[in-house]
């Protein structure tokens, strides 16, 4: 299948390097018109280029020996050995290369790794059967590289002697490259870290600050929302994550969690959407201005059980629970599946994936949330920097009550997608917690418990009035305020007053020396 691609002078908004000409999964998007953004475009030059490849911006450019022909099938070989994969500009080239053209290329050497790898992802992705016998019984080779990427556990393909090492299948498949910056994080071995801290505090303060760190996350998790949330919703987010891991996700449990976190369904539909969904803004007409567009509401049963079923199969592996977390929640606010409350719920199963995992004990909760809101633009640039390219594919209306109708087939766009960047930031956010967050919550409680020991030592008094008595004192680097001295503490001698500052101050300078 020739390929025309003649000699453009940009490609998806981007500039192509003068005296070159597209290569692999941009050539294809660009000759075969995919409606997919190519995150790393590559092009070849019609020089020579030093060491056969070099980066310009954006592009990475090849030597002119790189040069394939230009057909669908030789540029989807090139990407296959040059480029990172990426399966949604796979899955689209399938659905328009002719059957026969890749029967003819399989049968002309159907021992070659990279085309039973051809032949494997055709079949997979597409559910479509090439009409060409079973691969030869030659040694079977791996669909993904496990040292360039994070895989699954091992089916073999017996069709075509293919190990199949996906994370997910045909439904619902992303891919997480194994970046050194995630080599790292897992090398750390955080749960192990996070056990080792638990194992050295007792039972009734490691109560007491999970209690604390739920509040923080709660507050947290409705903070990024940009709302400020009362108590008893609050209280409802804290019941949906102490619930996390006690049953296996899937649409009940989703609903159940939906309907915790709602509390009042008068005006919310709990459960997967009827409707379109869009975050942005509206004109003044109130119509929408979409940042971003969720899936097809009748795309969305598939795709959130094709989302489950992956998730099923990576919790059963060997696969950091970080990164099956990442891709569990993250899937999940691409998808958008919810009326409202995506990005609550989307947060709250980071918790249920870690908490079923072992990664943390029954009760406890890292307070990823209050992470995420302390490195929100951080946060934001994961998200957009993966939905925002997809909306130049999504074809919409605005509908008649404001809300919009997507018009064209966009399931593709939420079943393959890059996950390294979502992972890589959660790692950072997990890794920030358990490192400075518990410890640094630990230390508090334990400088407030010897404060109020030699508080009780000089005066007796409710232990209420002496968290208080304390709360006062810090909050003013260190003295009782005038004020207070005049009401609450009124009863306290000079000697007292002077006495419980230096008791306060003392307990508290080694919580801070340890976390400034």
């Amino acid at each position: 299948m020739e390929l025309k691609l003649g000699l453009p002078e940009y490609f998806q908004e981007d500039p192509i390097p003068d005296s070159t000409r597209l290569v692999g999964w941009s050539a294809l998007v660009q000759g075969l018109k995919l409606a997919a953004p190519v995150s790393y475009p590559c092009c070849v030059s019609n020089k020579h280029v030093k060491n056969s490849q070099r980066m310009e911006g954006r592009w990475r450019i090849f030597d002119k020996r790189y040069a394939p022909a230009a057909t669908a099938i030789d540029q989807l070989v090139f990407a296959l050995r040059h480029e990172a994969i990426d399966l949604l500009i796979l899955k689209r080239a399938f659905d328009l290369i002719p059957p026969e053209e890749l029967s003819r290329f399989i049968t002309a050497t159907p021992t070659g790794a990279l085309t039973r790898r051809i032949w494997f992802f055709y079949e997979t992705l597409t559910g479509k059967r090439l009409d060409i016998d079973d691969a030869p019984n030659v040694a079977a080779v791996d669909a993904l590289d496990p040292k360039a990427y994070i895989t699954g556990p091992i089916r073999l393909s017996r069709r075509h002697r293919v190990r199949d090492n996906l994370l997910g299948q045909a439904g619902f498949c992303p891919v997480i490259r194994k970046t050194k910056k995630l080599q790292t994080f897992i090398a750390l071995d955080l749960a192990k870290q996070a056990a080792e801290t638990i194992g050295r505090t007792g039972g009734h303060l490691l109560a007491r600050a999970a209690s604390f760190m739920l509040l923080a996350d709660s507050m947290a998790s409705f903070e990024i929302e940009g709302e400020r949330a009362p108590q008893n919703r609050l209280e409802r987010w804290g019941r949906a994550v102490l619930e996390a891991g006690k049953r296996p996700l899937n649409q009940t449990e989703i609903y159940r969690l939906h309907r915790i976190l709602t509390g009042d369904d008068r005006f919310t539909r709990i459960g997967y959407r009827n409707d379109g969904v869009f975050l942005g803004e509206r004109d003044h007409n109130n119509d929408p201005l979409p940042e971003f567009i969720g899936a097809r509401p009748d795309d969305v049963p598939d795709l959130m059980l094709s989302l489950n079923n992956c998730n099923n199969r990576m919790r059963t592996s060997d696969i950091d629970p970080v990164i099956q977390a990442a891709v569990f929640a993250f899937g999940f606010v691409y998808i958008h599946p919810l009326e409202d409350g995506n990005g609550r719920l989307h947060r709250c199963l980071i918790h249920h994936v870690l908490t079923e995992r072992k990664f943390a004990p029954p009760g406890m909760v890292f307070p990823v949330s209050s992470v995420m809101l302390d490195r929100i633009d951080e946060y934001r640039q994961v998200l957009q920097t993966h939905t925002g390219p997809l909306m130049n594919f999504i074809e919409w209306k605005s509908t008649p009550d404001k809300n919009v109708e997507v018009l064209n087939d966009t399931a593709d766009l939420y079943r393959y997608f890059d996950c390294t960047d979502a992972a890589e930031f959660l790692f950072a956010c997990v890794q920030r917690t358990i490192e400075h967050d518990l410890p640094k919550e630990i230390a508090y409680l334990l400088a407030n418990d010897a404060a109020e020991k030699g508080i009780m030592e000089i005066v007796e008094m409710p232990d209420r009035l002496a968290r208080n008595l304390i709360n006062f004192v810090r909050q003013n680097q260190g003295t009782l305020p005038r004020s207070r001295r005049k009401k609450e503490f009124t009863a306290l001698t000079e000697e007292e007053v002077i006495a419980v500052e230096v008791i306060i101050q003392q307990a508290f300078k080694e919580y801070a020396a340890g976390f400034e």
